[in-house]
């Protein structure tokens, strides 16, 4: 069966400053969607869309904080009335023996990965209602398969995120919206707050780390699959990581 035809479809991309969700908006954009990305960094966003120049509409939203991405999802349905791809892709983590960890480095973490995963999908739903195809694609982590030393409250969210969506999408199935996970493993990104610079380098370098266009590829990948096709999870690694 041929892979649905995905130009002119709508797509949200969260987390689009920088990594993953600026290279997701790239090929989405490629492939011919309207993209709207959302960041908090307002410049990134504009450097971006400078870059596109055409079917690439920056908002600038904190998705830990619904009110604004209630906002958020009012403009995309007031300027496109529906939604075919809500692109998850926000996140943060913070190193640190759980023992020794801060309650404002937890609450970030949360925020981010948790709250913002609950609120955008929450606002998105009733975009993604009636639109055949329509997906939510979630990024994940190997975190959220296996726990790792240092990073308890990362993998707390990542854990909850594939909880979430196991039952998110048999409660979404019957009607039609595909809910998929995309699970990388070391990428290279900016992730890794309070982490030396020099230790991911060379951690990245060791594995031979994947870019960010490997997991947009993933996406794509999946979204373009029939509208009655579920690729339900994919994880993705480079070769050399054997282990999380």
């Amino acid at each position: 069966m041929p892979m649905q035809d995905i130009r002119g479809k709508i797509a949200v991309v969260t987390g689009a400053s920088s990594g993953i969700g600026a290279a997701a908006a790239r090929l989405l954009h490629q492939e011919g969607l309207e993209v709207v990305v959302c960041a908090r960094r307002a410049d990134k966003l504009a450097t971006l869309a400078r870059e596109l120049k055409e079917r690439i509409y920056p908002v600038t939203a904190d998705v830990g904080d619904s009110r604004q991405v209630a906002a958020l999802f009012a403009e995309v349905q007031e300027r496109f009335h529906g939604l075919d791809l809500l692109f998850n892709n926000a996140g943060i983590g913070f190193h640190a023996p759980f023992a020794d960890s801060q309650p404002e480095e937890w609450r970030q973490t949360i925020d981010a990965n948790l709250y913002g995963v609950l609120n955008c999908t929450h606002a998105a739903i009733p975009l993604l209602r009636n639109r055949p195809g329509a997906m939510i694609s979630t990024v994940s982590s190997v975190g959220g398969r296996y726990g790792l030393p240092g990073w308890s409250v990362y993998n707390a969210t990542k854990f909850a995120v594939v909880g979430f969506h196991d039952a998110l999408r048999k409660e979404l199935g019957a009607e039609g919206i595909r809910v998929a996970l995309i699970e990388p493993g070391a990428v290279w990104t900016h992730w890794g707050h309070n982490v030396p610079a020099d230790q991911m380098k060379a951690r990245r370098e060791s594995l031979d780390a994947l870019h960010p266009e490997d997991i947009a590829q993933a996406l794509v990948y999946s979204f373009a699959q029939p509208a009655n096709v579920l690729v339900e999870e994919i994880l993705v690694r480079p070769v050399r990581q054997l282990s999380p």
